[in-house]
């Protein structure tokens, strides 16, 4: 039961599995997020991708450039969350399909 807590916990929200599932497809800036994780305000996406660095689910690099460039990626430990998006996304469909297209 504690596992399952602290996989909640890491997890929690509306936002933070959305914004793993548009990281898993390559590195994003802050504005590119802001896109792909439509109806996300710029204070929430800053909030939850504090929560998953802290997390040790994304990195965050800081680029030496004018303007300052900031950069976030998927962890190999964010990673080992594939499976579990791969299958929620699917879920996802299956319900859509029964539930509301019905």
């Amino acid at each position: 039961m504690l596992s399952i807590r602290d996989a909640l916990e890491a997890l929690e929200g509306r936002w933070k599995l959305l914004i793993l599932f548009a990281l898993s497809t390559g590195p994003k800036r802050f504005k590119q997020l802001t896109r792909e994780v439509s109806g996300i305000t710029d204070k929430t996406l800053s909030k939850e991708l504090k929560s998953l660095e802290e997390n040790k689910l994304i990195n965050r690099s800081a680029h030496d450039t004018f303007p300052p460039t900031v950069e976030y990626s998927i962890t190999e430990h964010g990673l080992s969350l594939e499976k579990v998006l791969e299958e929620l996304h699917y879920w996802g469909l299956s319900h859509r399909k029964k539930v509301i297209d019905e």
